[in-house]
């Protein structure tokens, strides 16, 4: 390595390391990450200061950090999960933190055992952090009361309430495109009643002066969206006019068993974000998706891939650079 380049990669783990110290002063009195309806304005300004630098070391491919490298992080997912759980553990090694990967099916939890006997054993083990996903709304909560204070909870997603991290990530992905969001039109298409990352990023969005505008079939619309502050649209097209960003949700192919939807094909020919369906949406708009995607359902492979278009990939990337910012906020010294 030249000594420019170590000057450089020394400046960035500076800048990093900064940006958490600065950050921490917002963020000392958060325990856990269970949603987004209580994250403040300075937090999340925080965070997207502090995942900027992260993504910055990613970009230069820099070491480990050695911020965590007394910690060790336990992922617990009941559900089954490729991005989430891997951006975590990618972010937390990252952090030089040590990883546990809780594998469920042959773990006690297939013998019977509770998430709260779980959670005890692992504080048990010296765990400093428990980043779970299980199918029960509310069980990111109930873990958080049984640790208290000892342990830090994040969640990874609990039934159809909450994504935190994945709202998160996508907030920093629209603001890298639009750094001021007040006043955005942000479109949420697809299946919404059984979204958790559609009900989190509404939660944060409507918080910084987002307008979201939410279409999908009736029997995929929770009764009481209105309430949330947001605006419901019958058909796809309104909701997408005009606007900044169109956000697709995954079309749930086993809901189609409950007869939620006549058909796939249905679907696709009433609710399938496309190129020609974006031209509806302002100069410049860009596409999002969470994953997994079902290609040609819920979105079409060729607008998944216009770069000049598609945040897909960005939002991927951007997960690690945000779950990094969010260990360091919650784990760092």
């Amino acid at each position: 390595m030249s000594e420019h380049t170590a000057t450089a990669a020394t400046s960035r783990s500076r800048a990093f390391a900064e940006a958490v110290s600065s950050g921490r002063k917002s963020w000392k009195q958060r325990r856990h990450l269970l949603d987004t309806d209580d994250i403040t304005p300075e937090e999340v300004k925080a965070l997207m200061h502090v995942a900027a630098e992260a993504k910055q070391l990613m970009t230069a491919g820099e070491p480990p950090q050695p911020l965590l490298k007394s910690r060790t992080i336990a992922n617990v997912f009941y559900e089954n999960s490729t991005r989430t759980r891997s951006s975590f553990e990618l972010a937390a090694r990252k952090l030089s933190a040590s990883v546990i990967n809780l594998d469920v099916a042959s773990s006690s939890v297939a013998k019977g055992e509770t998430i709260i006997d779980t959670s005890k054993t692992l504080m048990s083990m010296g765990v400093n952090a428990l980043v779970q996903r299980h199918s029960a709304s509310g069980s990111a909560h109930q873990m958080a009361q049984v640790v208290g204070n000892d342990v830090q909870i994040i969640n990874a997603g609990d039934g159809w309430n909450a994504h935190p991290t994945q709202a998160l990530l996508d907030y920093f992905s629209m603001s890298e495109v639009r750094p001021d969001l007040a006043g955005a039109r942000v479109a949420i298409v697809g299946d919404i009643k059984h979204s958790r990352v559609a009900r989190s990023n509404i939660r944060l969005l409507t918080k910084f002066g987002v307008h979201v505008h939410i279409a999908g079939p009736p029997t995929m619309m929770p009764v009481q969206l209105s309430e949330m502050g947001v605006t419901v649209h019958s058909r796809v097209e309104p909701a997408i006019e005009d606007a900044d960003f169109v956000m697709v949700l995954r079309l749930q192919l086993e809901r189609q068993k409950q007869g939620l939807i006549p058909s796939v094909g249905e679907y696709r020919k009433l609710y399938r974000i496309d190129s020609s369906r974006m031209r509806l949406a302002k100069q410049g708009a860009r596409v999002m998706h969470p994953g997994p995607m079902n290609r040609d359902v819920e979105i079409s492979d060729e607008l998944a891939e216009r770069n000049e278009m598609s945040l897909i990939s960005t939002q991927v990337t951007n997960g690690v650079a945000v779950r990094m910012a969010i260990l360091s906020l919650l784990l760092g010294e």
